[in-house]
């Protein structure tokens, strides 16, 4: 097959990129990839649809790649791909973006390579093949699992993705060992809408449990994270379990609380509608040392001062390692948009900011407490600005949601592990030397 010159634009979740790292597997060893519309033979665009700035930015980015695609010769083939198309439909987007060629859901993602080789004039793109790896040296994600099965009121992702659908367990541990044993992959993170239900749909009991001991053992892994953990799943059985592992299973728990006030949260129709306390007791209990990662729903419908400031004292009470806070969007088709009791705009980007100014400082207070210790650091990538200079991550620093560790070194090397001195902390990023 000669080669195919590809332009990927990847939008929104780590769940997004593995669709793509899988269509470009399919591609072949053939595929060669292109630095802009222009140059490419196919142009691969993976839209986000979850909320209104990731639709605006999906439709912003196509019509750039159209601008630019028209310009070439020979104009390269237009693929739309991912949960925007999922969302509102081929036909009513082919209406508004007709310079597109094709528009392939999410729902057809068994099919992508068929219907991309059918526009490439390729016949024997026929199988979802090895996937391409488009992160930086040292990581990779394993998507456990497709859809969910919760029925938040200001989520779209079941409506988009459906049902929550398990991978098995072969299929897993086959992808897990091609990229750590074969791929030199040191760090798997395991992402999934609810990475806490895996097995569910499959009849098995405690999934995740019988899933990590099958990566476990993989050899080179060194770091094995887990994303997406929702609150109700987190039992004292599985934390247990959790803390009799050890390496390479990292302290590190990304807990998607949402709010802190059992009014918002039984609003939202969370599957955890409690005082969110008694989980981050509980992981404590199992993991004094655990890094905790949440985010949060500001101006959800009802959301009065008294609920603000319960979710303020509860973050300055739990104090967060990493935390993302966003205001709340009305999506269309879902419960929460036509719910009484909308708050304005202003007060929502309000709320947000002053959360986000509280985390900084608590931020800057756990990394400043790190000077001077000694942390073992994933390198990624070299500094286009400074020579000798790398981006890599300390274990609780998750990649792409998180901080960063600036290293230097002469052992320092893209996808190594080094061992490194904390000398400088910023609010949410450390310097190391190596």
């Amino acid at each position: 097959m000669s080669p195919i010159r590809v332009h990927t634009i990847s939008l929104g979740c780590p769940k997004n990129r593995v669709d793509t790292e899988r269509m470009l597997g399919v591609l072949g060893n053939g595929l060669v990839p292109a630095d802009s519309a222009s140059e490419a033979d196919l142009v691969l665009v993976n839209t986000c649809g979850f909320i209104r700035p990731a639709v605006e930015e999906s439709v912003d980015t196509i019509l750039g790649v159209i601008r630019e695609a028209e310009a070439a010769s020979p104009r390269p083939v237009i693929a739309v791909t991912g949960c925007m198309v999922s969302r509102y439909g081929a036909e009513d987007l082919s209406a508004d973006l007709p310079e597109v060629d094709l528009w392939l859901s999410t729902r057809e993602l068994g099919n992508w390579p068929q219907l991309v080789g059918a526009a490439l004039g390729k016949k024997n793109l026929d199988a979802m093949g090895p996937r391409r790896l488009s992160t930086a040296p040292g990581y990779a994600y394993l998507k456990i699992s497709e859809g969910c099965s919760h029925k938040c009121a200001f989520c779209t992702i079941p409506s988009i993705r459906g049902k929550h659908v398990s991978r098995t367990l072969d299929e897993l541990e086959r992808e897990a060992r091609l990229l750590v044993e074969q791929g030199g992959v040191p760090e798997l993170v395991l992402v999934g809408q609810d990475v806490t239900s895996y097995g569910r749909d499959l009849d098995m009991k405690d999934g995740l449990k019988h899933l990590l001991d099958r990566l476990m053992p993989i050899k080179g892994l060194k770091w094995l994270r887990l994303m997406y953990l929702y609150p109700a799943g987190l039992t004292d059985g599985l934390l247990k379990h959790l803390a009799g592992l050890g390496r390479p299973l990292l302290p590190y728990f990304d807990i998607p609380l949402q709010h802190a006030h059992p009014e918002i949260l039984s609003a939202m129709g969370r599957p955890f509608a409690q005082d969110p306390s008694l989980v981050i007791d509980r992981v404590r209990k199992h993991f004094p040392e655990a890094a905790l990662r949440t985010s949060f729903i500001v101006g959800y419908p009802g959301e009065t001062d008294k609920h603000y400031k319960a979710l303020k004292q509860f973050i300055e009470h739990t104090r967060f390692t990493n935390m993302g806070v966003f205001p709340f969007h009305q999506e269309e088709g879902t419960k929460a948009a036509d719910l009484p009791g909308q708050v304005a705009q202003g007060v929502k980007t309000r709320r947000r900011n002053a959360l986000m100014k509280v985390q900084e400082q608590i931020s800057r207070e756990r990394l400043e407490g790190l000077i001077g210790t000694r942390q073992e650091v994933l390198v990624e990538e070299p500094s286009p600005e400074w020579p000798g200079l790398h981006t890599g991550r300390v274990w609780f620093q998750a990649p792409e949601v998180d901080g960063v560790t600036y290293v230097s070194g002469p052992k320092v090397k893209p996808g190594k592990m080094v061992m490194a001195d904390i000398e400088q902390a910023q609010s949410y990023d450390l310097v190391a030397l190596a």
